[in-house]
């Protein structure tokens, strides 16, 4: 692979406890990635988080850095564990001992994207899933820990805002604020991962905003914010997810009319956030 992983865009002064990230964004299909694939490329986007770095540009401004994959999701998962490999897909891993997600399909390196596509004919060799998560996974968490270190180094607290963004039939049938289905899902693992003062100021952003929010249904976060959310220690981690539909056309994997808008709308949200990181500096960590 000679494609970098991820960019990594840092603010001319930082001054927030907030970092903000990008897994699932990457859109650099590797040549040999479409070659063993059996998709055709919009098929084989399904599952990308696609164009939500492009709605995060502005984060740098803000005083917070931006970490943003370039590889994208279908070659390795990023909010995934390392060792989260699938049996179905890994040759020489041992059945027994996998989650829901490996089971699905879903593990660091996924057997399918949406709806239960696969990306594959067969398997491939353990040496080639060890090699993706060596080139790609742990450059990406080596960088992810630098900024948090040196947030929480700078501010006295550390606050990762992972983004994504979630299919809309997802969340069609999801009954949120006054009946409708939301439009930005929070996680923090149902308080696990970011005290509550943090997640409820994100809240309130998103709100003022005119967004339908919800916490943690139906996503609840997964591996980034369960590995770099310990609140007792003043560092924070909240999953955020927008809804596709309101920025993109989901079946041909293009942004919509409304994208430019939507842009706007995050990155008010963002700098808003921002806010959060220097108006509770240290405070939060010291509770």
């Amino acid at each position: 692979m000679t494609r970098r992983p991820f960019t990594l865009t840092r603010p001319a002064v930082p001054d927030t406890a907030v970092v903000v990230a990008s897994p699932h964004s990457g859109r650099a299909y590797d040549w040999h990635l479409r070659r063993d694939s059996v998709l055709d490329d919009v098929a084989l986007r399904s599952s990308e988080d696609a164009f939500v770095d492009l709605l995060l540009q502005d984060v740098p401004s803000h005083g917070a850095p931006l970490l943003a994959a370039e590889v994208p999701r279908a070659f390795v998962d990023l909010n995934r564990a390392p060792e989260e490999l699938d049996p179905a897909l890994v040759r020489d891993v041992p059945k027994g001992g996998t989650n829901p997600r490996v089971s699905s399909g879903l593990g660091v390196i996924p057997r399918v994207v949406a709806q239960g596509r696969a990306i594959y004919s067969g398997k491939i060799s353990r040496e080639e899933a060890r090699a993706r998560i060596e080139q790609v996974w742990q450059p990406y968490h080596d960088a992810l820990h630098r900024l948090m270190d040196e947030a929480y180094a700078r501010e006295g607290q550390a606050i990762l805002i992972d983004v994504h963004s979630m299919p809309h039939e997802a969340i069609a049938h999801v009954a949120g604020p006054g009946g409708q289905p939301p439009e930005i899902v929070l996680g923090d693992r149902f308080g696990a991962s970011a005290a509550g003062e943090v997640v409820d100021a994100a809240e309130a952003v998103f709100r003022d905003l005119g967004f339908r929010v919800a916490r943690n249904a139906p996503f609840a976060g997964a591996y980034v914010v369960q590995a770099y959310g310990d609140p007792a220690r003043g560092r924070h981690a909240l999953q955020v997810e927008i809804d596709r539909a309101l920025y993109m056309d989901e079946a041909k994997v293009r942004r919509g009319a409304a994208f430019d808008g939507m842009r706007q709308r995050i990155g008010e949200a963002m700098a808003r956030i921002c806010e959060i990181g220097r108006a509770h500096r240290g405070r939060v960590a010291a509770e």
